[in-house]
């Protein structure tokens, strides 16, 4: 089958590592099922893999991708849920020590058929097209459940969102719109903040400007270079939701002081469940909102969506269809 691959790592030029070819067909072992692939999403994670971080060596050659939508071996349409857990794993999976992402131990989804457990299945709304389903389970399910879940935030609440144009930005700027809550974005960039505001949030500023008024809670994804802003711009008793640090995770200065006079939390997130992603899945149905989609391209072109991603050109997602 088709199928994009990591076949090396490289720091330097990470994309140099991607192969487009040929792979075995998967084979489902008791208690997975396959899912011919329609379409599937790229994300940051599978930049990472192509530098090392996350992949171990001897598991190459590893096809990358972690989202997808397509038809299970009973033709229904699906999307795929990424978080692997131990088989004998109860509750949450995002607390299972030895959980897992597709294209870390298991092959990808960035081919014409990928494997999965029969449970990490969830059904597509037919409403949803293929393209806009493979954008869920990783970004969207990630700000679903910094929000709702770690965030526990609801309708007239504030909430920064830090980097506006990140996928994870993106999608938390939509889901909080939708949800009744008063949403702020930043970016460096101009065009971002534009975006930002057509995406629905209320008001959007240059990175590090001062808010108008000090927030419930800041969606973190950037970190070192927006952490000082963010912790500078909550409210006594706020929080800082973070699941990523595309900018860097040491600090110089965490504002230690700042966080325990002000007793404001730090709560991290990574992903999210079965059930999260269902009720991800429900509130876009119910609401009509979708993800924003950046570009969409057949997979034989995918390194086209990696670069455009490795450069920061994104608002939104790359979808890969097949």
């Amino acid at each position: 089958m088709f199928a994009a691959y990591a076949e090396k790592f490289s720091s330097d030029d990470p994309i140099s590592g991607l192969v487009l070819g040929e792979r075995p067909d998967p084979v489902a072992p008791d208690g997975w099922t396959t899912v011919t692939v329609k379409a599937a999403s790229l994300n940051h994670h599978d930049l990472w893999s192509l530098q090392g971080v996350g992949l171990k060596a001897e598991a190459l050659p590893m096809i990358l991708g972690c989202d997808a939508a397509g038809l299970d071996e009973d033709g229904n349409e699906v999307v795929v849920h990424s978080v692997i857990s131990s088989p004998d794993w109860t509750g949450d999976e995002t607390l299972d020590p030895k959980r897992s992402l597709l294209s870390e131990r298991h092959q990808g989804t960035f081919a014409e058929k990928v494997v999965v457990p029969r449970r990490n299945v969830v059904a597509k709304p037919a409403g949803m097209s293929f393209e806009e389903a493979a954008c869920l389970p990783t970004a969207w399910l990630t700000a679903y459940r910094m929000l709702f879940t770690q965030g526990g935030l609801k309708a007239g609440d504030s909430v920064l969102v830090q980097g506006a144009g990140g996928g994870v930005a993106t999608a938390a700027i939509t889901l909080a719109r939708a949800a009744g809550l008063k949403v702020y974005a930043t970016s460096r960039d101009e065009a971002k903040q534009k975006r930002a505001l057509e995406l629905g949030a209320h008001e959007a500023l240059p990175s590090g400007e001062r808010l108008p008024v000090k927030v419930d809670a800041v969606i973190e994804t950037v970190g070192r270079a927006t952490w000082k802003h963010s912790v500078r711009s909550l409210r006594p008793g706020g929080a800082i939701i973070i699941s990523g640090t595309t900018s860097g995770a040491n600090l110089d200065d965490a504002l230690l002081t700042n966080i325990f006079f002000l007793q404001l939390k730090v709560i991290g997130s990574t992903m999210g469940t079965r059930n999260e992603l269902a009720s991800l899945v429900s509130l876009l149905e119910a609401t009509g909102t979708r993800p924003l989609i950046d570009r969409t391209m057949p997979l034989t072109e995918a390194k086209a969506g990696f670069e455009a991603m490795h450069a920061g050109e994104l608002f939104g997602k790359v979808v890969f269809t097949l």
